[in-house]
């Protein structure tokens, strides 16, 4: 008995062991197969790189963009342009800038707070708010007159005549007062400018046109993209302002630039119906 089952345990033996090898192979089979889904997230690693980086670049030129057409040719770049052409173009350039800079970040931390709501309701309102824009800017640019761009030139000059002279006017009343009043300090005088500058530029854009789309855009755009993309384009458009603004002036059309810029807005509202995102529940890299 002894024997018989010693004889059959040989002879079930080898093929327990070919069982243990094919299960072993079987295994190995399973386990390859396991493995091999785990190189998916290398592919979808680099897919969500690029989505990481590119609501930022999105947010960048689509702030950029917006800024150089909607500035060229407005209120505070020819605020800059009579500045300059009275006092120190690198301080005026610095109080324009403080302001804009400040202006901006105001504008894209409202945008921000609205991320808070879902983003699909934010999303379309948004694309139309920048649809409505870009009609307005069409109809502006339509009843615009060929001398529009000199009209907001002499509009300016004349507003910053007037503040200058009514600060004239108190420091003759103040001399008036005084016997031989010694010179101020050439910082005073500097910071005066400044001052002045940074006050004329941030209340013309507050409630400006490029206020309203900085809003709009970090509404939906990665908010750090649109920020970076809106103080560059406001350095760049009063760069041009300070360096030679009213030799700009006296060769672009600001009816033109209206008109260019309205076509740009409509273009952005089309693009974002066209790739509509507002279903990704995955929020702008700037959360």
């Amino acid at each position: 008995m002894n024997y018989r089952l010693i004889s059959a345990l040989l002879f079930l033996f080898p093929v327990l062991l070919a069982n243990k090898e094919e299960y072993n192979a079987s295994v190995d089979r399973m386990l390859a197969e396991e493995i091999a889904p785990t190189e998916i997230p290398l592919t979808s690693n680099s897919t969500e790189r690029s989505i990481i980086i590119s609501p930022f670049v999105n947010g960048f030129l689509s702030s950029l963009s917006v800024i150089l057409v909607s500035e060229l040719g407005d209120k505070t770049w020819f605020i800059a342009v009579v500045m300059a052409m009275r006092h120190s173009r690198l301080v005026v350039y610095g109080g324009a800038m403080m302001a804009l800079a400040l202006m901006t970040i105001l504008s894209v931390s409202i945008g921000w707070l609205t991320q808070l709501i879902p983003r699909v309701y934010t999303y379309y309102a948004s694309t139309a708010l920048m649809f409505i824009f870009g009609l307005k800017m069409l109809y502006d640019g339509y009843k615009m007159s060929p001398n529009e761009g000199q009209e907001e030139f002499d509009e300016v000059e004349k507003e910053v005549n007037e503040r200058e002279q009514t600060e004239s006017d108190k420091l003759l009343t103040v001399a008036g007062q005084m016997d031989a009043p010694p010179p101020p300090p050439a910082w005073k005088s500097v910071l005066k400018i400044f001052v002045e500058t940074f006050v004329l530029t941030f209340l013309a854009e507050w409630g400006d046109r490029s206020q309203m789309t900085t809003v709009l855009l970090a509404a939906r755009e990665d908010v750090f993209g649109v920020a970076l993309g809106g103080i560059v384009g406001h350095a760049a458009c009063t760069g041009v302002a300070v360096l030679g603004g009213k030799l700009v002036a006296d060769h672009i059309s600001v009816r033109m630039v209206t008109l260019f810029g309205g076509v740009v807005f409509l273009l952005f509202a089309a693009a974002a119906l066209i790739f509509n995102d507002s279903a990704s529940e995955t929020p702008p890299a700037g959360n």
